[in-house]
């Protein structure tokens, strides 16, 4: 594919797409482009999280269900290496044809290096691959897998703030709250990530995952032991939420495996080469310029517009980049005042 056909490439081969980022269209009444909206956000992203919540449930976690109302490291073990071998099949697919045999070379491809050619001493072993990939199996992985069982053994014991209910008598709700599970994510992650880059939590906690400034696949779940906390208690909603298991294990399997979406790197990845025209949408231009700039869209694409509402929004325009360094001379500005008194309090 072309990608100069969709957006533009400066003089370091950077490529940005050319049209600026959309809220998601109800908010802005584009009634028009509802039909599409919907399609989107059903296909194909959201699609393999269900399919992969439905394996989880009806081959795994169902069928020893009795097995959770104790705690049990044998299935602590299991599932760690269910959600590990998810992670590296989606994960290192994505890496070993996009980044290591780069079959589409920069094209759609934000910043045109490629983490490998970067090595840093902010990176275990100075490499950002070798790091992002440790830090995401033998930290973020672990505790996503503890915060399942957790929850796991809260639902075999009937543990909630309210009640479990059954897809018989509540399908209607457990519909309308599959359906809005990932606008939960948009609200919780934007909730925990604006808190993480506060002072001193972003300089021992958060700084960790924002070192990897050009993210590929395992930079997505690169984090603190902290932070990988507080993004998977995401699953915990569903506590104090009147629910059922499988949205709750929907839930955060989008949030594990849907972690990807903001560190592919490409806007789109090709299935057919150069010359044709089959390729999927990444989604992940929101999150690469919150990593870029650090501090706009500390939420998702919008689907819950928290960036616009509190002013970090971001859409990739010129307008926006105006606005964002206006908004950080602002902050300066309001620095030095709050410094300059403090001398003079002196």
């Amino acid at each position: 594919m072309d990608d100069l056909q969709y957006g533009t490439r400066d003089k370091r081969g950077n490529w940005a797409p050319s049209k600026p980022l959309q809220t998601a269209p109800f908010w802005e009444g584009r009634w028009g482009k509802m039909g599409h909206f919907v399609v989107e956000y059903l296909w194909p992203w959201n699609a393999f999280h269900l399919a992969v919540t439905l394996i989880y449930w009806f081959l795994i976690i169902q069928p020893n269900l009795n097995e959770f109302a104790s705690w049990s490291w044998k299935w602590a073990a299991i599932l760690y290496a269910v959600n590990a071998g998810g992670i590296f099949v989606m994960y290192g697919s994505i890496e070993l044809f996009y980044y290591v045999k780069r079959i589409q070379g920069t094209r759609f491809k934000y910043n045109a290096k490629f983490p490998s050619e970067n090595p840093s001493d902010v990176f275990w072993f100075k490499s950002q691959n070798l790091d992002n990939f440790l830090r995401s199996f033998f930290v973020s992985i672990p505790i996503w897998t503890l915060v399942q069982v957790a929850f796991l053994w809260c639902f075999a014991n009937g543990y909630h703030a309210f009640a479990w209910l059954g897809w018989e008598q509540h399908w209607l709700w457990l519909v309308v709250l599959t359906l809005l599970v990932p606008a939960i994510h948009e609200i919780h992650f934007f909730c925990i990530h604006l808190l993480i880059h506060q002072g001193a939590l972003y300089k021992h906690i958060h700084s960790v995952h924002h070192n990897s400034i050009n993210p590929s696949p395992w930079s997505s779940m690169s984090m603190h032991p902290v932070e990988s906390t507080l993004y998977f208690a995401e699953m915990f909603w569903h506590l104090l939420i009147p629910s059922n298991p499988v949205v709750a294990l929907f839930q955060l399997n989008a949030t594990g495996y849907g972690a990807i979406n903001g560190h592919i790197g490409f806007e789109k990845l090709e299935f057919d080469g150069e010359q044709g025209n089959k390729a999927l949408n990444s989604h992940a231009y929101a999150h690469y310029l919150h990593h870029k700039y650090f501090e706009v869209n500390y939420g998702g694409e919008g689907l819950v517009p928290l960036d616009k509402w509190f002013g970090t929004w971001h859409d990739g325009s010129k307008d926006a980049d105006e606005h964002m360094k206006a908004r950080f001379r602002a902050k300066k500005e309001r620095l030095k005042a709050k410094q300059a008194k403090a001398t003079l309090a002196e």
